[in-house]
């Protein structure tokens, strides 16, 4: 099955072919969501953004009702409705969200890059599946040199960012709004992710989720 990304990347040399086949369980499940949902992207989803960002955002993996029927990130699912609504208030965006690739939104002066390209099932990859995907997010990293301010959306999100930006894990210890000084004086500001799960929980409220990308903000200015 052969088809363009619905979106332009940022990095497009740093992104894996449609039918990237490095991963063996998640090609298994991409076959079977193309089976079940013929009409949906299902495949690698490309990084999504400014390619001058000065803040690159980490996120998880596509979600399957959201980037991985899309093909954008963050973009159909509630994680979604939460982000864009952020990277809105401070400006980092233009257009209006709308849930669809179509709808015309940019971002401006960021990027999504995620630590998974691929959708795994349960919304869980294993470790040797994150790390074979982390060169794809070394590789993004690597074009977009002018990037300053790194947010890390959730722990798995965290520990490839430390890792792809030559920091120690053991001396990055997540926690929301946990900053770190990475090597080359790059900042990792670390978020809980925005998912369904952690906002109706309250793990995550509207408040704190703002609240890492006003500090991201003012240290990229």
């Amino acid at each position: 099955m052969s088809m363009a990304s619905p979106i332009v990347s940022p990095v497009p040399g740093a992104e894996p072919g449609r039918d990237c086949p490095l991963c063996p369980r998640l090609v298994a499940f991409r076959q079977a969501c193309r089976a079940e949902h013929p009409d949906w992207w299902n495949g690698p989803v490309s990084a999504f953004g400014d390619p001058a960002a000065r803040i690159i955002i980490v996120g998880l993996a596509p979600g399957k009702q959201g980037a991985n029927r899309t093909g954008r990130p963050f973009t159909g699912d509630y994680a979604g409705d939460l982000l864009f609504a952020t990277l809105d208030k401070f400006g980092l965006s233009r257009g209006r969200y709308a849930g669809r690739v179509d709808d015309g939104l940019t971002l401006v002066d960021c990027a999504i890059l995620n630590s998974v390209k691929c959708l795994p099932p349960q919304n869980k990859p294993l470790p040797e599946e994150i790390a074979t995907c982390r060169q794809f997010l070394e590789a993004g990293v690597a074009a977009m040199p002018q990037a300053r301010v790194f947010i890390a959306l959730g722990q798995i999100a965290h520990q490839s960012a430390v890792k792809v930006l030559g920091g120690r894990p053991g001396q990055a210890r997540f926690g929301h709004l946990a900053e770190h000084t990475m090597p080359g004086g790059r900042t990792l500001i670390d978020s809980y992710h925005c998912s369904r799960y952690n906002t109706n929980t309250g793990r995550l409220t509207a408040t704190m989720f703002e609240a890492v990308f006003a500090r991201a903000v003012a240290l990229r200015d």
